[in-house]
C-alpha cells in the first residue's frame, strides 16, 4: 500500500488480515491502546510505545513572538505540548540506514 497514507478503516482492515481477528476487535484493541497511551502520558508525564517512541508532555516557555500579517510583537504564553520521540530502531527500518 504505497501512495497515501492509510486511513483508520484501512489500517484496522490491514491489522484484521494479518492476525486473523475481526475488524470490531482490531479496533477494541487499538482504542484501548491509544486511550492507555494517552493516559499514562497525561498522568506520568511519559509512555514509552516499545519498538515506535515515546510519547511525552513538555513545558514550553513564554516567548515574544511576531505577529505575520502586521509585524507586531506579541507576547506567546507557556503552555504543555505532547510530543512523539521516534525510536531510533523505527527510524533505521523507516530510512533504511
Amino acid at each position: 500500500m504505497a501512495g497515501k497514507p492509510l486511513t483508520k478503516s484501512q489500517l484496522m482492515a490491514l491489522f484484521s488480515e494479518k492476525t486473523g481477528l475481526s475488524k470490531k476487535e482490531v479496533t477494541e484493541a487499538w482504542e484501548t491502546i491509544v486511550d492507555v497511551i494517552l493516559s499514562e502520558t497525561r498522568e506520568a508525564g511519559a509512555c514509552v510505545v516499545p519498538g515506535l517512541g515515546k510519547m511525552v508532555k513538555q513545558q514550553r516557555n513564554a516567548r515574544m513572538g511576531r505577529n505575520p500579517a502586521t509585524g507586531e510583537e506579541i507576547q506567546i504564553p507557556a503552555k504543555t505540548v505532547a510530543k512523539f520521540r521516534v525510536a531510533k530502531a523505527a527510524k533505521d527500518a523507516v530510512l533504511g540506514s
